[in-house]
């Protein structure tokens, strides 16, 4: 006996797959939704972990700088009290200044170069004096200029030429000058007597080529 099934099953089988779709979409949404939201706060959590790091960090470079604000303070009181300490130094050291002056300058003085009279303001030496010839006057700048570590930066002012009478019937030629010179502080010369030491050291230690 042959049976025949007169039931819509392709209907009935369209609907079913209808369904499983719609069921395997409504789970596949259902998972992305999860998933979804499990991305979300984990994001979260880097951001808010992130967030308290960067508190963190704020806070620690507050509290450093507020060291390096006491430090930048330290360090201007260091400095002014060695300018303090330094000030002090040079005026104990300055009271010897004018016996330095005068032991210098009989030092440097050439044959035939007399002075007449010299004055000091704020280390600013001022010589007057009379020489034999412009070229005693030469020496003694080149003298004060590189021989002393207690004067620097001599200046010729002026020369003028002028004569003496050395009896009534003897009349010299002789040359008026008037020189300005920096005396130095007994630091400023230990530094420049060091500093001639080393080049003089230097040099000796340089071979000479044959």
């Amino acid at each position: 006996m042959i049976l025949i099934n007169l039931l819509p099953h392709r209907e009935a089988a369209r609907k079913l797959r209808r369904d499983l779709f719609n069921v395997n979409l409504g789970a596949a949404a259902l998972v992305g939704g999860v998933l979804a939201v499990i991305v979300f706060l984990w994001y979260q959590a880097q951001i808010s972990g992130q967030q308290d790091k960067n508190q963190l960090l704020q806070t620690e470079i507050k509290r450093f700088d507020e060291q390096i604000k006491d430090i930048a303070g330290l360090e201007a009181e260091i400095t002014a009290l060695r300018a303090r300490q330094q000030a002090v130094e040079d005026l104990q050291a300055d009271r010897n200044l004018p016996v330095h002056l005068l032991t210098e300058l009989v030092k440097q003085l050439p044959d035939g170069v007399y002075i007449a009279s010299l004055r000091e303001l704020n280390q600013n030496v001022t010589l007057q004096g009379v020489a034999q010839s412009n070229e005693r006057v030469s020496e003694l700048l080149r003298n004060l200029a590189n021989n002393s570590p207690w004067f620097a930066r001599p200046e010729l002012v002026e020369i003028v030429a002028g004569s003496v009478a050395l009896s009534p019937r003897d009349q010299r030629r002789v040359a008026n000058f008037t020189i300005r010179v920096r005396l130095m502080r007994a630091s400023e010369a230990e530094k420049m007597r060091a500093a001639a030491s080393t080049a003089a050291s230097a040099a000796a230690a340089t071979p000479v080529k044959p």
